[in-house]
C-alpha cells in the first residue's frame, strides 16, 4: 500500500513523498515543476562576511533540450563560453535534478546524471553543460569565506573528484529549497541561517559518500549489533575478535569496515564511550575517582587516571573541580 503525501507546494516545486509499506522501503519521490527559473544575487555586507560563510547566488535553472548554455540571461561575472570556460571567486554546489551533461576541470572530465552533486572551486578553471539531448534542471549555490575554504579544504572535497553521485535526496533538495525560501525573502540575518543550511548540505555530501559501502550489506547490521553491545556493556573488557567471529566476519575486515563506519577503530569506540561516561559520572555523581575507575572497568585507578588525562588533557580530579565550580 503507498501512502502519498504532500508535502508542501510553492510556485516553484511540488514535494512528493511515497512511501511503500509492502516491503519497509522508503521512497523519497521529488518533481521540481518549474513554473518560471529562479536566480537571485545577492549583495554581502561586512557582518555577512566576517560571519565566515556568505552567499553569493542561489537558483534552479532548467535547460530545454537543444537550447543554448549558459542563457544569454546570465550575469557577466557568471557568464562563460564554452571555448574558454570560466574561473569564479566563490565555491559553488550544483545538484543536477534532471537530465545529463558533462563538467570539465584540469583534472578531466567527468559525467553528469541526474542525482549528480558537483562542485567547483575559487580559482579553477571549468566548464559544463547539458546534453542538448537532454537538457538538464540544475540547482545552485554559490558562497565564499573563512569557514567555507577551511571546510572544503578537508580531504572529503578533492578537485580531482569533484562529482558525488547519490540520485534524487530528499535531504539535498530540502535543503537547496530551503535555502532559496531565505534568499527570496531576504530578511534580516538570512546569510547567517543560509550559510548553516551550506554546512548542512556539505555535512550530507560526506554522509552520503560515507554510507556508499555499507548500504544493504549485512556488515553494516554487524557493526551496529557490536555498537549496541559495547554501549551496554562499558564495564566489559571485550575481546573484540571474538566478537567479530561470533558474528562470522573476520577480525581484520570488521576493524577496517568499524572504521570506515564510525570514524575510528573498535577499541577506540569503547574508550572514548568508557571517558565519556567517567564524565558524567564525575560531575553527576560523588563517587570517588577510585570508584568510578572500577566500575567503568579500568585496571587500577593509575591506568584510568593516566588515559583520562591522554584524551582529555586533565585529570578526573581537576575535570571535577573545574566543572563543579562553573
Amino acid at each position: 500500500m503507498i501512502f502519498v503525501s504532500l508535502i508542501r507546494k510553492t510556485n516553484i516545486y511540488l514535494h512528493l513523498r511515497a512511501i511503500n509499506t509492502l516491503n519497509g522501503t522508503l521512497f523519497t519521490l521529488f518533481d521540481t515543476l518549474m513554473k518560471s527559473d529562479f536566480v537571485k544575487y545577492l549583495t554581502i555586507s561586512e557582518d555577512d562576511s566576517n560571519w565566515g560563510l556568505f552567499l553569493n547566488v542561489a537558483g534552479t535553472v532548467t535547460i530545454l533540450p537543444e537550447k543554448k548554455y549558459p542563457p544569454e540571461n546570465h550575469p557577466s561575472e557568471y557568464y562563460f563560453d564554452w571555448e574558454e570556460g570560466r574561473i569564479l571567486n566563490e565555491f559553488q554546489i550544483n545538484y543536477i535534478t534532471d537530465g545529463e551533461g558533462i563538467l570539465e576541470t584540469r583534472h578531466g572530465i567527468f559525467e553528469l546524471k541526474k542525482g549528480a552533486v558537483f562542485l567547483t572551486f575559487p580559482e579553477v578553471w571549468h566548464r559544463y553543460k547539458p546534453l542538448a539531448k537532454t537538457g538538464w534542471t540544475e540547482n545552485f549555490i554559490g558562497f565564499n569565506g573563512e569557514i567555507a575554504t577551511k571546510i572544503i579544504a578537508t580531504p572529503h572535497f578533492p578537485q580531482q573528484a569533484p562529482v558525488f553521485y547519490f540520485g534524487i535526496k530528499e535531504e539535498l533538495l530540502d535543503t537547496y529549497l530551503k535555502v532559496f525560501d531565505l534568499v527570496k525573502k531576504e530578511k534580516p540575518g538570512f546569510q547567517q541561517i543560509a550559510s548553516g543550511m551550506i554546512i548542512k548540505l556539505l555535512g550530507y555530501l560526506i554522509s552520503f559518500e560515507k554510507q556508499k559501502g555499507f548500504s544493504g550489506k549485512r556488515i553494516e547490521q554487524v557493526i551496529e549489533t557490536i555498537r549496541f553491545e559495547i554501549r551496554q556493556n562499558l564495564a566489559s573488557d571485550f575481546d573484540l575478535n571474538t566478537l567479530a567471529q561470533k558474528h562470522n566476519v573476520s577480525y581484520s575486515y570488521f576493524r577496517k569496515m568499524f572504521k570506515k563506519y564510525t570514524g575510528v577503530s573498535p577499541g577506540q569506540y569503547h574508550l572514548q564511550l568508557r571517558i565519556m561516561r567517567a564524565k558524567e559520572l564525575l560531575v553527576s555523581t560523588e563517587k570517588s575517582v577510585k570508584e568510578i575507575s572500577y566500575e567503568l572497568g579500568f585496571q587500577s585507578i593509575f591506568y584510568f587516571s593516566n588515559l583520562f588525562k591522554k584524551k582529555t588533557g586533565t585529570t578526573p580530579s581537576n575535570f571535577r573541580n573545574k566543572n563543579l565550580l562553573e
